[in-house]
């Protein structure tokens, strides 16, 4: 419930502050005097697009503060704390905005956006006039408001929508994920397959290579050897060296001189280099090593290095990388059968959904008769009796709200054609459906402020009456607030304020006054005679009071 508004240096307005009562508070004054204004300065501080211009002349800044009473209201609170904002009993709106037209939003002391405003705003109130699109007039509200009429709790429905959805988003995922992993089984279980043949042991590329590099050392030092024990044996320097032996060995008897020394020395180099061959012959014996063997190092040394490059990973890795593979071609067939698992439950979600819309959808079409009756009920005292009021009910794309599309549709004169109610009624019709619409729907209504912007425009005497007196009934339940120029709506309220504009040194305000009884009764005479209040006027004020 609105409790105060507060302004500053807006439009007209120097400074106001207006203390709002429960029930219905009527707001009346000379046509101009500014009562627009009032409900520019709360469409403003509620976040709602409005003027461009709204500092008052000769000021730099202008400001609107709002007081809520929100104790009773739940999802107010709840929209606070979601967006981290201190929730109390009292809510406190404050907007400022200066010459060039930033604006500033403040709830509760802590500075916000303009959206949390409106989010808070579609809560709090509603006003019937220049603010029609967002509430019944908007087709988008129609079914809430239906479903509200009936007692409709179509909570449950929304928690079905959301179950089916996201079990059809969890279906999406999975069928995804599982068409990119099977696109390359193929590459994967030949991967795996040559993996397993090759068998890579860990270490075993270093293994290799120390293994290969030893034999290629080897295999060099043997062929140098082996060159050596060529030179020494005995088609080499051993023969060479016997045959020198023989042939000195011949001649030494004719020699003059002894060859003794010379056999000698020859026969123990002979010796040394039989010694020597045959420790060359045991090295070779003991390095001895099958060619075949460093070629199959070298294979397989090769092969994992060339399955590690093919893969882009280092050789240790290879094992676990066979594992991830394994585990990759595993999950694929884990996939298929949760795709398999959540198709059931998508069908099952979606028969549950399909189920309880369908129940929805009778119930609706039941309460929109139920609706159109206590419709036919209002509209006669209205001067409406020959409209018709209909509740359109059309077969939409499954969403939230079920497979119901509802529209409020009107005929204003016999005969004539129906349509959308904002389409077809003119000013006066508007403004009397759209009461006869909150009467019917006031129960459902707790906790709002109200707000009817001269909602009686084009009717008089008992019309006038009836909605001064359907204004009353709405307030039992729900804060009032209404605009009118009609005195029959003035005398129904419980509190009365009268908007006022003067003009001082070339400045025109805008001011605001709560009236006592007798100030009532002055205001209503004048609504009812004009400028000159007689005593017949009074007394017919009176009369109305």
């Amino acid at each position: 419930m609105l409790r105060g508004l507060y302004i500053t240096d807006l439009l007209l307005i120097d400074k106001l502050e207006l203390n709002f009562q429960p029930g219905l508070n009527v707001l009346t004054g000379e046509t101009g005097a500014g009562k627009s204004i009032l409900l520019d300065s709360l469409g403003f501080v509620l976040g709602w697009r409005g003027r461009s211009s709204l500092v008052r002349e000769g000021a730099n800044n202008g400001e609107v503060i709002a007081y809520f009473d929100i104790k009773n209201s739940v999802s107010v609170k709840e929209i606070l704390k979601s967006s981290g904002i201190p929730a109390t009993d009292e809510l406190i709106l404050r907007r400022t905005v200066n010459l060039e037209g930033r604006k500033t939003s403040y709830v509760n002391d802590k500075r916000c956006s303009g959206e949390i405003l409106r989010k808070l705003s579609d809560i709090l109130v509603e006003i019937h006039g220049q603010f029609d699109d967002r509430g019944l007039l908007n087709p988008k509200s129609h079914i809430d408001l239906l479903d509200n009429f009936g007692n409709i709790n179509s909570f449950k429905l929304r928690l079905l929508w959301k179950e089916y959805r996201k079990t059809e988003t969890e279906l999406n995922d999975a069928k995804l994920s599982y068409f990119d992993a099977i696109k390359d089984n193929d590459y994967i279980k030949h991967s795996i397959d040559e993996l397993q043949k090759l068998s890579p042991e860990d270490g075993e590329d270093e293994l290799l290579d120390i293994r290969r590099r030893s034999m290629q050392s080897s295999q060099k030092i043997r062929g140098d050897i082996e060159k050596a024990s060529e030179l020494i044996n005995e088609s080499g320097a051993e023969g060479l060296l016997t045959d020198a032996i023989r042939w000195i060995e011949g001649v030494s008897n004719d020699a003059e001189d002894s060859l003794e020394n010379v056999i000698s020395n020859l026969s123990s180099s002979l010796s040394n280099l039989s010694n020597a061959q045959q420790y060359i012959d045991k090295y070779l014996s003991l390095t001895d090593f099958n060619p075949l063997e460093l070629e199959k190092v070298e294979e397989r040394l090769f092969a994992i290095r060339a399955l590690a490059r093919k893969h882009d990973i280092l050789p240790d890795n290879l094992n676990t990388f066979s594992l991830e593979l394994i585990q990759k071609l595993e999950n694929s067939k884990l996939s298929a059968q949760e795709i398999i698992n959540l198709e059931e439950k998508l069908s099952e979600s979606k028969a549950n959904y399909d189920k309880y819309a369908s129940d929805l959808s009778k119930l609706r079409k039941k309460t929109a008769k139920e609706l159109e009756r206590a419709m036919v009920n209002e509209l006669g005292p209205l001067k409406l009796e020959n409209s018709r009021f209909i509740v359109n009910i059309d077969t939409k794309k499954s969403s939230e709200d079920g497979f119901d599309e509802v529209t409020f549709i009107v005929s204003t004169n016999l005969g004539a054609p129906a349509g959308p109610i904002n389409k077809i009624a003119s000013g006066g019709e508007l403004s009397r459906f759209l009461l006869a619409l909150k009467v019917c729907l006031t129960k459902t209504n707790q906790n709002l402020t109200m707000i009817f912007d001269e909602i009686d425009r084009g009717v008089g005497g008992a019309t006038a009456d009836a909605v001064g007196q359907r204004l009353a009934d709405i307030a039992i339940s729900s804060q009032v607030l209404v605009v009118t120029h009609s005195p029959q709506v003035a005398a129904k309220g419980a509190h009365h304020w009268q908007v006022n504009k003067s003009t001082m040194n070339r400045v025109t305000t805008s001011t605001v006054i709560q009236l006592d009884e007798n100030a009532r009764i002055n205001e209503i005479a004048r609504m009812l005679s004009g400028d000159k209040i007689t005593p017949e006027a009074r007394a017919a004020a009176q009369a109305l009071l």
